[in-house]
């Protein structure tokens, strides 16, 4: 299996000695997006909310630029710097996301590059990603019947 990595100009460039994102087959592993604006590469002032939309907005830019949308994430990781602020992230995901809203796990972390609040990694399935053909036992069955 091939890897591929995903770049979009409408999200930050890497700060590091990584990829916006990573394709293995029809898996794409997003990496964690702090709140910065992709045009300044400064974080975003307004507090948490502003911090948290701009968050997401960077990765539905990436999750477009590999071919998907929101919808196609399974699994995000909240990474903030108090968790006080919990609800307000909570509020602001839902707008995000439609139901079922993809697995979650959340924790508060002592500090973020760049001073962030906020980060946010996912997992994505891309569209194409369907049923594999059945191989099992029933298409050999199916395919002896009558001899």
């Amino acid at each position: 299996m091939t890897k591929d990595a995903i770049q979009s100009n409408d999200a930050p460039a890497a700060i590091g000695p990584y990829s916006q994102a990573i394709r293995a087959g029809q898996t794409l592993y997003l990496s964690g997006q702090i709140p910065l604006d992709p045009s300044s590469m400064t974080i975003v002032e307004g507090g948490i909310e502003a911090q948290a939309h701009q968050v997401f907005r960077n990765l539905r830019a990436v999750m477009s630029a590999a071919g998907g949308s929101m919808d196609d994430m399974v699994k995000v990781s909240i990474l903030m710097t108090n968790l006080a602020d919990f609800a307000k992230v909570n509020d602001i995901m839902a707008t995000y996301f439609t139901k079922p809203y993809p697995a979650r796990a959340t924790y508060q972390v002592a500090a973020l590059p760049r001073g962030a609040m906020i980060e946010i990694e996912g997992t994505a399935v891309l569209p194409g990603a369907g049923r594999e053909p059945a191989t099992g036992w029933r298409e050999t069955f199916d395919q002896t019947k009558g001899q």
